[in-house]
């Protein structure tokens, strides 16, 4: 057995230590990562063609290359080695393992995740597998896309035909990545692929979400060992009233229901919940929506729940809705918060991130106690937490991020408090491992713990990686100061 140090020890007694076995790890996804767009058989995803088109993303860039994972990805895996990764959340591209949404799968495509994976294993780092980050290939988007339920029999197939060659080494999978953003951002407010904006095309994508999730967690539980864990990350909104008067309290109950109760009551529950059926019936018959046997397939059991957080959302009543356009998630003229108009946003403080995003830890210890309050003994994880800010290379050739130090010591503080409160959570996933294309932002914010010169695609760890390598080595946060 190996000697404790007793820094460590130390810490554990002052209550600054995670649990034994706690996960530490680090997540990218295909799109923003990977590049080779062309390569081995893959063919246009949604991104693909939303990126590709004048307007859509700033300085019109591209993920063609993006930070060129698809060839570098055994220099990868040594830098998350060299930094103590105990796993590494990763996404398969839909459309390079099944270039059409339909038909056979392409062994080629499936042969780089093939070889990531043993990767992985051999650096003693395990994998976690996410199968749709938001990059639907584009032929499914021309048949209909999420709106249409064709989508999620699509899905569930291309999860059996994952699973069969990547069950063997992947005992970690997650169905979808914050579908809200899928459904509400790709179909509501137009700000990410395939950039459509129509209310009502929101809900029924986000129900075809919730049954292709469930769908596909039937589809692996068919193929995997029993060992094999299932999940779903959502990105749940921290919704706080700007006031304690009535009508901002029904401004942030509406956007609870359509930002969050919208997948974790048919997920979770068995049953949308029955004010966000009224706010949206006007947009929607949900009664033809949702058809017999739905919900009991979407709400089969998870192993655990993956959480995403960055920031809270603090909402009041508006006359007009005007603030809506301020709601973190991009500039549009329209919202993607269908049937809750009048509702406008607010930052919680003048703390922000590169993206304009308040800092507050207090919302994450927040979310994490209320779910384990709310769902109790459903595990959790913190599958992505962190912050862009604007790093650059020093003369001396490094990057100084002091302040990204200081918003992960926030919040993994704010996390080991809700395990110290009672919430199960089970691991934290940084975002990101690596710099990369941030969607309709470009290139031009950079979350990652390494730093990538886009140019030379030279890779150089940032302070707060080696700040975060400590944390992971001592299952503990140092001290102050």
């Amino acid at each position: 057995m190996t000697a404790v140090r007793p820094e460590t020890t130390a810490r554990q007694a002052s209550g600054a230590a995670f649990p034994t076995g706690f996960v530490w790890g680090a997540a990218t996804a295909a799109y923003q990562v990977e590049g080779a767009a062309a390569e081995d058989g893959r063919t246009p995803s949604i991104w693909d063609t939303f990126s590709h088109t004048p307007g859509k993303v700033l300085n019109g860039d591209t993920g063609d290359i993006a930070a060129d994972h698809y060839h570098r990805y055994r220099d990868d895996v040594a830098l998350m080695k060299d930094l103590g990764l105990k796993a590494y959340r990763f996404s398969v591209s839909w459309s390079r393992v099944q270039p059409t949404g339909r038909g056979p799968a392409v062994e080629r495509g499936l042969d780089f995740y093939r070889r990531l994976t043993d990767e992985l294993l051999q650096a003693g780092i395990t994998p976690v597998a996410t199968l749709y980050h938001w990059d639907l290939p584009q032929e499914l988007e021309d048949a209909g896309g999420w709106p249409h339920r064709d989508t999620a029999h699509r899905f569930a197939e291309y999860a059996e035909m994952t699973a069969h060659a990547l069950g063997d080494r992947v005992g970690v999978w997650t169905t979808l990545n914050e579908p809200w953003c899928s459904a509400f951002l790709g179909y509501g407010s137009g700000v990410h692929a395939p950039g459509r904006t129509d209310p009502a095309a929101t809900l029924r994508a986000a129900h075809h979400l919730n049954l292709a999730h469930g769908q596909a967690v039937g589809a692996l539980r068919s193929v995997l060992p029993a060992s094999a864990q299932v999940s779903i990350t959502l990105n749940l909104h921290q919704v706080r009233p700007l006031t304690d008067s009535p009508k901002d309290a029904e401004a942030a109950r509406r956007i609870d229901a359509v930002g969050n109760r919208v997948f974790t009551g048919p997920i979770l529950d068995g049953a949308y919940p029955e004010d966000l059926l009224a706010d949206t019936a006007h947009l929607v018959d949900w009664g033809q929506l949702v058809r017999d046997g739905d919900l009991a397939e979407i709400s089969r059991p998870l192993d655990v729940l993956g959480v995403n957080y960055y920031a809270p959302t603090v909402v009041s009543h508006s006359a007009d809705g005007a603030a809506t356009k301020n709601d973190g998630h991009g500039a549009s003229d329209h919202s993607p918060w269908t049937g809750s108009d009048d509702v406008a946003f607010h930052l919680a403080n003048d703390q922000l991130t590169a993206m304009n995003w308040a800092i507050d830890a207090d919302g994450l210890h927040t979310l994490l106690t209320a779910l384990a309050a709310e769902h109790p003994g459903l595990p959790l994880m913190v599958t992505e937490n962190g912050a862009a800010f604007d790093d650059y290379v020093s003369p001396e050739g490094k990057v100084n991020d002091p302040r990204r130090i200081a918003y992960l010591r926030s919040h993994l503080d704010a996390v080991r408090r809700a395990v110290a409160d009672g919430a199960d959570v089970r691991g934290y996933f940084l975002w990101s491992l690596l710099d990369n294309f941030e969607w309709s932002y470009g290139y031009s914010k950079r979350f990652g713990a390494v730093y990538v010169d886009y140019a030379t695609q030279r890779r150089i760890p940032k302070e707060s990686a080696r700040w975060y390598a400590g944390v992971i080595r001592d299952n503990a946060l140092p001290s102050a100061g």
